[in-house]
């Protein structure tokens, strides 16, 4: 079963009365739990350890202050398109990929996202300038959670 596979269960419940589906495939079984309170947890788990993910989606309500200068600004905002955890370095103690204020290229690596033990390069898909890096080194991200805001050049 592969990642891809999973992260379209979770779009296709996400925001939906459904509160439950087991699939199983490839003698796979996997299960998705949606909750609605403060805070939404999706929790996937199979019948084989090694395969476990949890995304954290944080409550929506009013804009804050960077969604709105954000939006004034029109800055072009690059997203997770997995879910994981964040990482600024190639490595621990080597220095970040990007910091706010650098002039990024299309193409250059801006982070990694590490997924199921697999370290993913996030690359940018613009030129421009980093402005905002919205995620602490080492947290967990959701899927499409805004990760930079880059302005164009």
């Amino acid at each position: 079963m592969d990642e891809k596979f999973v992260f379209e269960i979770i779009d296709r419940i996400e925001g939906t009365k459904i509160e439950e589906v087991e699939v199983e495939k490839d003698g796979v079984k996997i299960k998705v739990k949606q909750y609605v309170g403060p805070k939404e947890v999706h929790n996937i788990s199979s019948n084989t350890p090694s395969v476990e993910i949890k995304e954290y989606i944080t409550p929506t309500g009013t804009p804050s202050v960077e969604t709105t200068a954000k939006e004034e600004k029109n800055y072009h905002v690059i997203k997770s398109p997995l879910i994981g955890t964040f990482y600024r370095a190639p490595s621990p103690g080597a220095p970040p990929f990007v910091e706010e204020g650098d002039i990024v290229s299309k193409g250059q690596v801006l982070c990694i996202i590490e997924a199921l033990k697999v370290m993913n390069e996030i690359e940018s898909d613009i030129n421009g300038k980093i402005v905002k890096i919205l995620v602490e080194n080492g947290q967990p991200v959701e899927y499409g959670q805004e990760l930079f805001y880059i302005e164009p050049m």
